[in-house]
């Protein structure tokens, strides 16, 4: 295979039954199979996988077709019946019967609602499906079977067919007598197909003669036979978008033919027998081919679509043969949107005898050269007049407009100036070559720049570069690879030094020819330079520039597009996709210049004379921009979103910009920045704007620190106040803790649902209220052997050695109060003593009067006699309270050794040991020494 553009790769081979039919979905990846075993299968055939399968007769399904604008499929099968399908929903759209033999082939029109059938009983029939399938027209004059009909792109009036008769007819839609007859073929005639293309009348016919012949219908002559087949010829097409004719034969080969020079230009068997039906699309390169084992698809060459545009907007496309120009001048709107299409009218300008696969523009605009396989041409691009043309494998321009360079073969090059050969380069090998200030040529592993001049080699690069892209200064090029492009910049002065000086040049160039910049790690499909900001589409569909070392995404594209390129008077970026569809995205010149000078160095220029020209709502990307470079004071200045300034004011450490933008922001993320603006604070030690900031930040574990290191009281009691609305349980506690509240710290445990810490924290810490929190724990727990368990020190004073005597002391006191209350009830009650003189003058309140059974009951009270303190606890006899005691001393009260002794409580056992190690061993808030505690919670209690 000698053309590139025969560029042949698999995308799917399903072995199934014998295909007898087979079509492509114009914008769907699916191919449609028919069976010979009465299936219909849709197929993905990007992914190979099943999309939908239709089992509906037990007879051959010898030909199908999409008809996209309806959603279905229409297939006609040997037990007589067409069929219509809708693929989406799989539903039956209609059935019915249609010959009184086998069908052979249908044909859908591409507007009208018209289908057109035809079967071994030599007839054609034309059905209106918007007149209920009704057969409008039937057709007649063939003498044997019709094999195949199909309708002519450019005359949605006419039709074609074929048949084993050896002609091919062409009909009128609306007669039933066809309009001629072309006969050649010297057997029956299986296939027909009309070329799409503007510029040739053509049929194209393959018949059992094994012979592929190509009609001029409007002169009704044979132009050419092909005959390379060895068997009956089964089908035939022009590719679309490709100067190629293919054929498919029962001698298991696929046939490649040159649409201009009818030279074969491959032969293929992929091993599926007999080939039995083709189909191709316009504005697709794919091939589908129905065979005895099963279906292919084929790619053939690139879909990438053939353009130039010019610095003033005008684009060139190619299409097949014909060349179409398009201007952006005066047609774009001013509010046109990022990505939306721009409607522009094509106009034809010329042809080309071959498919152009390149188009480039010289670098003023005024000349175009258009290389196909093997040569080239030069228009005007003004007029679009011939100004040069010859053989070639590749062409370059220099960056001066009138100097090119052609790659005539691997070992020769030429050089032009106006048109005239000037020298020869002779490289020891050379597949490509590159434009610009140097002359690249692409050799087996590396490039050699060469200076156009002088023809001399300036440097040699081990690389294998796909595009060399240099920007309009010649300063830097962008040496574009299968996996990433390298920014090299271009040392003019150096080369021209050298070169001027006659010195040898080494094998591998001058060795500071070139600076290496930086390395992108992206795959780049086209690009362009403006002044030192590099655009470009990269193969994951995204749209992007480079500029100082820095990638800036522009947008991702919903499609595969390309790049055409910049135009500065419009600030866009203009793209395309295969159709020609024209979008575009905004890029500012005057971001561009600004970054530009920023990149070079020169700060002045970019703050003074393009600073000014910079849109407001571009002024956040520059001052990013300008961030990423180290200029973050110039960025500041910059910047106009708050939180792009508040970061950039962070960053420098300008607490009065961050503390004002804080300020002003009402949203809640304005806590998060009130916090950055609090930790800056306190780096420099400006606690009253930190505790401030840290307060509206609700930052109250921060504002802890600060008023606990500045030894601030009553800042700690705000904190305790302020978490403690907020339910920052650890930071109120430990702020509450910190200010030597302690009842509060045993509430917040107990707000927490913390309750057994609030238990030991209190019993370690404020003994007054265990009992409370005790009830609080036991309630918590509910009914259980756990809430049992627990011993409250008011009840169980013994099972608490160090505060247990406390409450026995607080529930004498309580008795004693009680007592003395009720003596003084009885002796209001009582009548007035007798005069007898008291025995015990010393305290005549206790002693005024006998005391009486009930009064000595009293005494005996369970609370005195039965207490566990009573009997098991140290202070009974130690303490200075018992001895100064008023009871104890009365007469009346039982001496010690009378009352009986109390049997141990059943729930003193390990754990109360355990507890009371706790307790002895707990901190306590007045000081290390226990015993100091007991002495305050004595003078607590009395």
């Amino acid at each position: 295979m000698t053309s590139k553009q025969l560029d042949i790769k698999k995308k799917i081979v399903a072995k199934t039954a014998r295909v007898k039919s087979v079509d492509l979905h114009p914008r769907e990846p699916w191919v449609i199979c028919s069976l010979y075993t009465g299936q219909v299968q849709i197929r993905n055939f990007e992914n190979n996988t099943m999309v939908k399968s239709f089992n509906l007769t037990e007879h051959p399904v010898r030909c199908v077709k999409f008809v996209p604008r309806m959603n279905w499929f229409i297939c006609g099968a040997d037990d007589l019946l067409i069929r219509v399908y809708n693929y989406h929903t799989m539903e039956k759209v209609t059935e019915f019967e249609a010959h009184q033999d086998f069908m052979r082939a249908v044909a859908v029109h591409d507007s009208l609602p018209y289908l057109l059938t035809s079967s071994d009983d030599m007839t054609l029939k034309l059905w209106d499906w918007d007149k209920g399938w009704s057969n409008t027209m039937m057709y007649e004059g063939h003498a044997h079977y019709v094999m195949a009909v199909t309708f002519n792109p450019k005359d949605p009036n006419t039709f074609a067919s074929a048949s084993l008769d050896r002609t091919v007819k062409v009909w009128n839609r609306t007669s039933s007598v066809c309009n001629f007859t072309l006969e050649g073929h010297t057997q029956g005639v299986n296939c027909v197909e009309y070329y799409h293309g503007g510029d040739k009348p053509y049929l194209i016919s393959g018949s059992d003669d094994s012979t592929v012949r190509i009609w001029d219908y409007q002169t009704k002559a044979c132009v050419q036979t092909l005959s390379e087949h060895k068997h009956n010829v089964s089908s035939v097409l022009f590719f679309p978008d490709r100067p190629f004719i293919l054929s498919g034969s029962e001698d298991e080969t696929l046939k490649i033919w040159h649409l201009q020079t009818y030279r074969l230009e491959a032969s293929v068997d992929y091993g599926m027998q007999r080939l039995w039906s083709l189909c191709a699309k316009p504005g697709s390169n794919k091939l589908a081919i129905g065979c005895d084992h099963g279906c292919l698809v084929l790619r053939i060459g690139k879909e990438d679509p053939v353009f130039s545009m010019d610095q003033n907007g005008k684009i060139v496309f190619a299409s097949n043969h014909d060349v179409i120009q398009m201007q952006l001048k005066g047609n774009v709107p001013a509010d046109t949107s990022d990505g939306e299409k721009i409607t522009l009218a094509p106009k034809e300008i010329g042809t080309c005898e071959d498919v152009p696969r390149q188009i480039i523009h010289n670098a003023n605009g005024q000349s175009v050269a258009m290389v196909s396989e093997g040569e080239y041409t030069i228009n005007s691009a003004f007029g679009w007049k011939a100004q040069s043309m010859g053989q070639c494998v590749d062409f370059a321009w220099s960056t001066d407009p009138r100097t090119y360079a052609v790659l005539e073969s691997t070992t020769s090059i030429k050089l032009f100036k106006s048109f005239k050969e000037k020298a020869r380069i002779q490289p020891t090998y050379g597949t490509k070559l590159f434009g610009g200030p140097l002359l690249g040529i692409k050799g087996d592993q590396q490039v050699i720049f060469y200076d156009w001049e002088s023809q001399m080699p300036v440097r040699q690069i081990e690389i294998q570069p796909k595009r060399v892209i240099w920007n309009e200064a010649g300063e830097l090029a962008a040496v574009v690879t299968d996996t990433a492009f390298y920014v090299l910049r271009f040392n003019k002065a150096i080369v021209d030094e050298a070169l001027a000086s006659g010195a040898d040049i080494p094998e591998d160039g001058i060795e500071d020819a070139f600076t290496l910049v930086t390395e992108i790690e992206e795959r780049v499909k086209q690009g362009a330079w403006v002044s030192d900001c590099f655009i470009y589409v990269c193969r994951n569909q995204r749209l992007n520039y480079y500029m100082g070392g820095e990638v800036k995404k522009i947008a991702a594209l919903e499609r595969p597009m390309y790049l055409l390129g910049y135009i500065p008077r419009d600030n866009r970026v203009y793209l395309t996709d295969k159709a020609r569809n024209i979008v575009s995205y905004q890029l500012f010149q005057s971001v561009i210049d600004f970054q530009t000078a920023v990149v070079r160095g020169d700060l002045t220029a970019a703050a003074e004379q393009f600073l000014p020209k910079i849109p407001e709502g571009q002024k956040d990307a520059v001052a990013t921009f300008l961030e990423t470079q180290g200029f973050k004071e110039l960025a500041l200045e910059v910047a106009v979103e708050s939180e792009q300034v508040f970061r950039l004011a962070i960053a420098l450490h300008r607490l009065d910009k961050a503390e004002g933008i804080a300020e002003k922001d009402d949203d809640p993320s304005s806590k998060l920045k009130w916090k950055q603006v609090g930790d800056l604070a306190l780096q420099h030690a400006e606690f009253d704007l930190a505790a401030k900031a840290f307060k509206k930040g609700e930052d109250y574990n921060s504002l802890l620190l600060v008023y606990s290191s500045t030894d601030n009281l009553e800042g700690l009691k705000e904190v305790v106040s302020l978490a403690r609305s907020k339910s920052r349980h650890n930071a109120a506690f430990t702020a509450a803790y910190l200010a030597g509240d302690l009842k509060q710290c045993v509430e917040l445990l107990c707000e927490s649902d913390r309750i057994a810490e609030a238990a030991f924290f209190a019993r370690s810490y404020i003994p007054e209220v265990v009992p409370d929190v005790v009830a609080k724990w036991k309630k918590s727990l509910g009914a259980s052997k756990f809430s049992d368990a627990i011993a409250d020190p008011a009840e169980f004073p013994n099972l608490f050695p160090n505060i247990g005597a406390l409450f026995a002391k607080k529930e004498e006191k309580e008795a004693e109060a009680e007592a003395a209350a009720a003596e003084e009830e009885e002796e209001a009650a009582a009548p007035p003593p007798a005069a007898v003189a008291s025995p015990v003058k010393s305290e005549p309140a206790e002693v005024s009067s006998p005391v009486s059974p009930a009064k000595e009951s009293e005494q005996s009270s369970p609370v005195k006699q039965s207490s566990p303190v009573k009997e098991s606890s140290p202070v009974e006899q130690g303490s200075p309270v018992e001895q100064s005691s008023p009871v104890k001393s009365s007469p009346v009260s039982p001496p010690a050794a009378e009352q009986e002794p109390q049997p141990a409580t059943p729930q003193q056992d390990d754990e109360s040991d355990s507890l009371d190690n706790f307790d002895q061993s707990a901190p306590s808030p007045s000081g290390d020494n226990p015993a100091a505690d007991d002495d305050d919670f004595d003078k607590m209690f009395d």
